[in-house]
C-alpha cells in the first residue's frame, strides 16, 4: 500500500494534524501530556497479560515513540510504525539519545501486512482506533499481523454522553487538556463494536478496562468503569493460549 494515499489507517487530515505538533510530543508539560501520565498504565496492562522479554511487539500509531521506548525497556523487539513522518522523526531522535534500539518506520500496518512482514507476538494501537476512517478493517489487518494465539491491546474511547461531555467538551475546551479539534465523537468507538469488529477479524476479546484519569492530580488508574477511555487485550485464534 502506498503511504500517499488515503486509506483505512488514516486520512489526511488526521495526518497533519499530529504532525504538526510532533516537536512537542516528548514535553511532559504540553499538549501530550495526558499521554505521559497515562503510559506506564498502558505498560502496566500489556505486560500484565503478555511476556514482553525477548517477544517481537509491533506498536502501530507510534507517534513520538512513547510506549515503543516502554516496551523496549520491558525487553521486547520493537517496530513501531506511523504514518506522520514528523513524529517518526521525532520518535527516531529520542530513542537515539536514550541508547534505545527501535525499528522506526514511516508505514501503514497494511503495507507491513502486503510486504510479508513475519507475524509479532504482540501488536498494540493505542489512542489511534478513533482517528481512522475504517476501523474495522484495521482491527482485521492487525490480527493477520500477529501470531495465531498472539495478543493484540487496543486502546479507544467509548461513544455516549459522558465521553463526550469529558473527551470533547472538557479535555479540549474547558481545561485544555488537548488541541481543539483532537477527536471527532462520531468516530469513538463502543467496546460492544470493537468486541464485534475482533470476532468478525478471528480475535477473541479477553481482558477489558477502563482507564480513570484525573486532570489536577494527574493520576491515572485502572478500574471496571469503561464509560470513557478502555483499553482492550483481545487474542488471535489458534496457537498456544
Amino acid at each position: 500500500m502506498s503511504q500517499a494515499g488515503v486509506h483505512y489507517g488514516a486520512d489526511a487530515a488526521e495526518l497533519a494534524k499530529f504532525d504538526a505538533l510532533a516537536h512537542r510530543f516528548w514535553d511532559p508539560h504540553g499538549e501530550f501530556r495526558p499521554l505521559h501520565s497515562l503510559n506506564p498504565l498502558r505498560v502496566q496492562f500489556v505486560a500484565a497479560r503478555a511476556r514482553l522479554a525477548g517477544a517481537r511487539v509491533l506498536d502501530v500509531g507510534c507517534g513520538g515513540g512513547l510506549l515503543a521506548e516502554a516496551l523496549a525497556d520491558a525487553g521486547a523487539t520493537v517496530t513501531a510504525i506511523d504514518l506522520a513522518p514528523a513524529m517518526v522523526e521525532v520518535a527516531r531522535l529520542h530513542a537515539l539519545e536514550r541508547g534505545v534500539t527501535i525499528d522506526y518506520r514511516v508505514s501503514a500496518a497494511e503495507a507491513l501486512l502486503a510486504a510479508g512482514e513475519a507475524p509479532f507476538d504482540v501488536v498494540t494501537c493505542m489512542e489511534m482506533l478513533e482517528h481512522v476512517p475504517d476501523p474495522a478493517a484495521l482491527v482485521g489487518c492487525f490480527a493477520q499481523l500477529v501470531k495465531p494465539g498472539g495478543d493484540l491491546f487496543i486502546s479507544t474511547i467509548n461513544r455516549n454522553a459522558k465521553s463526550f461531555a469529558l473527551g470533547i467538551v472538557a479535555a479540549e475546551y474547558l481545561l485544555r487538556l488537548l488541541p481543539r479539534g483532537t477527536h471527532e465523537y462520531a468516530r469513538f468507538i463502543r467496546p460492544s463494536e470493537l468486541a464485534a469488529m475482533a470476532r468478525a477479524a478471528g480475535c477473541a476479546l479477553i481482558d477489558l478496562a477502563g482507564i480513570d484519569y484525573d486532570p489536577f492530580s494527574e493520576r491515572c488508574a485502572l478500574t471496571a468503569e469503561t464509560s470513557v477511555n478502555y483499553v482492550a487485550h483481545l487474542r488471535r485464534a489458534g496457537g498456544a493460549a
